[in-house]
């Protein structure tokens, strides 16, 4: 097969799904583990896509944000494993705090406790949340439009009235070396102000997080536990070398 058919599939894999291992790229062009190495190589340095650990994933600009809509609809199946096991680590009489990722809402049809308080800077978390007879604080600030967030300085000055069990938080990029990152600085500062504010800290992420930053830092590896499902498509080793993993079973 030529390079210009191979480079058609791995670009179209990369577009459709994102993130793509070695494996499946081999099993798609019929190619050698070298050549498709090579390929990839190749395709990186014309920068068609960004080589990770195990594979390829697509290029995105860090300061781009997908909306709510777009978040909701993605890698759903996923973030249902992860909310289930993530609502299973709340026990009776605690105060948590769900942040306003797609994720973390997947917790709320599981918190069937007793006594539970929620904080929440997602206005979409609310209703489902009151529905459930849980005793729900929104965090002030300004609204996000494009996520439902509440960030700015009044969301700060609003969390500093709170200190929370367990926090749960969503994330845009989960990179070995740079840590935990998402596009907006202002939802960045609000997000390390939760950690600050938590005794259990932990990171909601589906693999398609894994090995990729974003503009705006929000903590080290080791500053949270992490909670994903398992996944051939990510290879978990180095990050379990920094922090406590959970790879949910699909």
């Amino acid at each position: 097969m030529l390079f210009s058919q191979r480079q058609e599939i791995i670009l179209s894999l990369i577009d459709n799904q994102k993130v793509v291992t070695l494996e499946e790229l081999v099993q798609e062009t019929g190619s050698s583990e070298s050549t498709i190495r090579r390929d990839l190589d190749r395709l990186e340095k014309a920068k068609r896509l960004k080589r990770i650990h195990g594979g390829a994933s697509r290029i995105e600009d860090k300061a781009e944000e997908p909306s709510l809509a777009e978040k909701t609809s993605r890698n759903v199946e996923e973030k249902q494993k992860i909310g289930e096991y993530a609502a299973s680590l709340v026990q009776e009489h605690e105060c948590i705090y769900l942040d306003a990722g797609t994720t973390a809402m997947q917790m709320i049809p599981h918190l069937n406790l007793e006594n539970l308080i929620v904080v929440t800077n997602g206005i979409h978390l609310v209703e489902p949340l009151v529905e459930k007879g849980i005793p729900t604080y929104l965090v002030g600030g300004l609204i996000k439009p494009k996520t439902g967030a509440m960030i700015g300085s009044g969301a700060i000055k609003s969390l500093e009235n709170y200190r929370f069990d367990k926090c749960f938080i969503g994330i845009n990029g989960i990179h070995e070396d740079w840590g935990y990152t998402t596009p907006d600085p202002e939802e960045s500062i609000l997000k390390q102000k939760v950690l600050e504010l938590s005794q259990e800290r932990y990171i909601l992420a589906d693999p398609s997080k894994f090995g990729k930053s974003s503009f705006s830092k929000v903590a080290l590896l080791e500053e949270a536990f992490i909670i994903t499902v398992n996944s051939q498509k990510v290879q978990l080793a180095p990050f379990e070398k920094k922090t406590l993993v959970k790879a949910v079973e699909k």
